[in-house]
């Protein structure tokens, strides 16, 4: 890590360099005093004097206390190619914001100034997180890509955005992209390594975001083009420094006016890129590139982890051939005498088509293979190819020409030398695999010539061109190779030495296995003196071992189900409503519209979750053996009520079941219904057994309720399917759904749901203007608003949309809905967070209103 002491550092003059785009400014500088002005458009930030700052010091330019910030910040830059940023920086002390990055170069420090975003106080880096947890969802690298793709053209608004990944042979290929709808798709094309030159990709490797506004955007010259020591300025890590003008020509043929690049590293090598276009000029504030910065890097390490546990995956596919096959050799079997079950493990690990032994001049194959004068001939020439190591290939014509005589055979080769001599060998073989490989554009680049030598030119085409690869297997993936060579060394080295390595990789595992044991030692105990207090009281309720089983196990079950809902919510307060129907699902899902819940919702803060989930459990379970639920005509009705004190008051009132006799005695169930409120949260629990139903009151201190929502339906509603809302509400599915939402994490979660439900085709805008404008443009039967939209509300949108008779309903994510109830009464309400069963139910009611 490299440090900067400011207080000893014999630093250079500073000198401002100049505006490199439209947007932002550009200064160098190692000390107090100005050697060099401004090339252009400096005095819109400095003044008139800025035409002037030769022998001047900074204080001139930059207020002391903006210099302070600053050389705290140079105090912490750690490598060379660390870049330090600063929000809202006031250089002047005028009032004016500027945005900041700073980083070294060489003896200088790159000072780059942006004009912050007026009005604009979002925190774009908070949307990375709830961007990587959606992501963690994919189950393959592709669609790791994909999702990745989409979520930062959410971020940013460009129009394509690709994910972009290097071939080994410098090519690069489109394995993912998200569009806006209106622009060609480019996946699955191939661009040569041309397009992006070797000195370009080191670029990328050391400055991970690259962004062009405008391409048309005129650039500066730096001033001056050298140091003090006459060596020139290197501005690799700066975000404004212009590009190169054949990049510029090359998007310039392509249509596109603004384009963005995001590295992706994997253990510190290039992987590929986020590659994103618009077709007319986008400015991006500092914030969103810092933020898609950020996405980027957690991409890599995903994508990094993702493909490692991969590999890892395939290494334990080694590990189980090595112990296949050592447990074969242990059992007295030589490799050419159980050729065939070799074979067959082998398989399962790396796929072939045809597999020769070739040991101690001994031919033995199996599959499409050379005949084995022809293997003889190739084994002379894998002596000098690949004698001592593994060696691979996806078309033998190309270094062994007379592979043509079996090309039909065999077109891909992957040699295991099994002795340490060079004449024995298990060699697989792959057919012939025709494939085509779609270029944007002929890969063949034309060269001219300049004052300076040939010179490649831009791409000017990108029209689909289509090549045809004969003569080529499917390609000997890395894992592969891996498992090659690990099967090599197992055939080679002695019993012992793998016995050793494995003893020491055991001994790693147990000590991994011991830490864990460790950390969850205390965990478990507190479940287990849990368990073990239910377990002795609930004896006394039950007379056989079945009834004890049922009654501790539901109770256990009471407390998982509560646990999972708490987790489900992260450990954040949990919903009332759905603790009652859960335990109403559970014990009685066929008198499920026998139990009625009015009143407001309350949130349930964690620690008084479980102890509520355990009352409500013991009087479902006794309505349901007892109560009214026991009986076909009975009902409950649970009131929740919102005390003066915040308290949350609990009714619970049975009818029309059996005759209710008061208990003599007072088993573990009722110990639970009449003394956990009170001992665990300081609350009050009354029950009364009269003749027509039993009564019960609970009150919780407003300390453990975090909120009450607006009221739900009166009665419990099973949830629709997808296909029971299209069914009931068809109409509603005709044409686009319309969701307006200033968040597009938000957004793009609730058109995932609208999806699932059949919605096809889904319009996302985050203001009043866009949505009237898609009003106007587009056909919409259905849509989702967001009560709040930062500076307004989606009240306009509503009355458009009644105006035109289009049905929809409101998301919120406060407790005041005044507005909505006064001049939208009927249209159904959904409280955030919420999940496809709230939107399905809310449709259900939208129909029936």
């Amino acid at each position: 890590m490299h440090q900067v002491d400011l207080s000893t550092c014999d630093l250079e003059p500073i000198h401002i360099i100049g505006r490199i785009q439209s947007f932002g400014w550009l200064m160098s500088f190692s000390s107090d005093w100005i050697i060099n002005h401004a090339s252009q458009n400096c005095d819109q930030i400095f003044g008139a004097l800025a035409m002037d700052m030769i022998g001047r010091p900074a204080t001139q330019f930059i207020a002391a206390s903006a210099l302070h910030d600053i050389r705290t910040r140079l105090q912490i830059l750690g490598s060379a190619d660390s870049v330090e940023r600063m929000f809202g920086l006031d250089l002047m002390e005028d009032g004016r914001a500027f945005d900041v990055a700073l980083h070294a170069s060489g003896r200088s420090f790159i000072l780059e100034i942006e004009e912050s975003e007026a009005g604009n106080r979002r925190d774009y880096v908070s949307y990375v997180r709830p961007m990587i947890d959606r992501m963690r969802k994919a189950g393959t690298t592709e669609q790791l890509c994909a999702a990745a793709a989409r979520h930062l053209r959410g971020l940013t608004g460009f129009d394509r955005v690709m994910i972009y990944r290097f071939e080994p042979s410098g090519a690069g290929e489109v394995i993912a992209e998200s569009l806006n709808g209106t622009v060609d798709s480019f996946h699955g094309l191939h661009f040569p390594a041309s397009d992006i030159p070797a000195q370009a990709r080191r670029l990328y490797a050391r400055n991970i975001l690259r962004i062009i506004t405008d391409i048309d955007d005129p650039t500066v010259p730096v001033v001056p083009a050298t140091n003090p020591n006459g060596e020139p300025l290197d501005l690799s890590m700066s975000g404004l420094r212009a590009v190169s003008p054949i990049h510029i020509e090359y998007l310039r043929n392509m249509g596109v006016k603004a384009s963005m690049s995001v590295s992706i590293m994997q253990r510190g090598k290039l992987w590929g890129l986020m590659a994103c276009h618009h077709y007319s000029p986008l400015r991006l504030s500092y914030a969103i590139r810092t933020a898609a910065e950020l996405f980027g890097e957690f991409f890599s390490y995903m994508l990094d982890q993702r493909e490692s546990d991969y590999a890892f995956e395939k290494r334990g596919d080694s590990m189980r051939l090595h112990d296949e096959i050592m447990a074969r050799v242990a059992g007295g079997d030589s490799l050419l005498s159980a050729f065939e079950d070799f074979a067959d493990s082998i398989g399962k690990v790396i796929p072939f088509d045809g597999i020769v032994g070739w040991v101690d001049g001994q031919f033995m194959a199996r599959g499409s293979t050379p005949t084995q004068p022809q293997f003889e001939a190739l084994a002379r020439f894998l002596n000098t190819a690949g004698a001592s190591t593994v060696w691979s290939t996806d078309n033998i014509t190309l270094v062994y020409p007379p592979a043509h005589d079996f090309a039909e055979q065999a077109s891909g080769l992957l040699a295991l030398p099994v002795s340490r001599s060079p004449r024995d060998y298990i060699v697989l073989f792959r057919k012939e695999h025709l494939t085509q490989v779609y270029w944007a554009g002929n890969p063949e680049k034309s060269i001219e010539f300049g004052p300076n030598g040939p010179r490649l030119t831009p791409r000017k085409s990108f029209d689909l061109w289509k090549e045809e690869r004969r003569g080529y297997s499917l390609p000997w993936t890395p894992e592969q190779i891996s498992a090659a060579e690990s099967l090599r060394v197992t055939l080679l080295e002695v019993v012992l030495r793998l016995a050793d390595a494995a003893n020491a990789e055991r001994e790693q595992a147990g000590k991994q296995q011991d830490m864990l044991i460790a950390e969850l030692n205390h965990r478990v105990r507190n479940i287990l003196n849990l368990i073990r207090g239910l377990v002795t009281q609930s004896k006394e309720g039950a007379t056989t071992i079945d009834q004890f089983a049922e009654i501790i196990g539901s109770r256990i079950h009471a407390l998982a189900r509560a646990h999972d809902q708490v987790t489900q919510t992260d450990w954040s307060p949990s919903s009332l409503y759905n603790l009652i129907r859960t335990e109403t699902d559970a014990y009685a899902s066929d008198s499920a519209d026998r139990v009625r819940i009015e009143g407001p919702d309350a949130l349930v803060a964690p620690n008084a979750f479980t102890t509520l989930a355990l009352v409500i459990h013991e009087m479902m379970t006794n309505s349901c053996k007892y109560g009214s639920l026991s009986a076909s005509r009975g009902h409950v009705a649970i009131s929740i009520s919102n005390g003066d004190d915040g308290s949350l008051e609990i009714d619970w009132s049975e009818v029309d079941g059996p005759e209710v006799k008061t208990p003599t005695r007072r088993g573990f169930g009722s110990t639970i219904i009449e003394r956990t409120i009170p001992h665990e949260l300081s609350g009050i629990a009354t029950i009364d057994y009269p003749k027509s139903g039993v009564r019960a009151t609970f009150v919780i201190p407003g300390e453990h309720i975090a909120a009450y929502n607006t009221p739900m339906p009166s009665s419990y509603e099973v949830p629709l399917s997808p296909a029971d809302v299209r069914e009931n509400a068809p109409e509603l599915f005709s044409a686009s759904a319309l969701i307006v939402e200033d968040n597009v994490i938000i957004a793009m979660e609730a058109e995932d749901v609208l999806r699932d439900l059949g919605f096809s085709s889904c319009h996302i805008v985050g203001s009043v203007r866009t949505a009237r404008q898609v009003i106007e443009e587009e056909t919409i039967s259905f849509a989702m608003l967001d009560v709040n939209l930062g500076k307004e509300t989606s009240e306009e949108i509503a009355e458009l949309l009644r105006d035109k008779g289009v049905p929809f309903i409101f998301a919120s994510g406060y407790g005041d809905r005044s507005f909505t109830t006064s001049r939208f009464e009927g249209v159904p309400v959904i409280t955030k967070p919420y999940s496809e069963r709230d939107i399905s139910l809310a449709i259900a009611r939208l129909k029936q209103a």
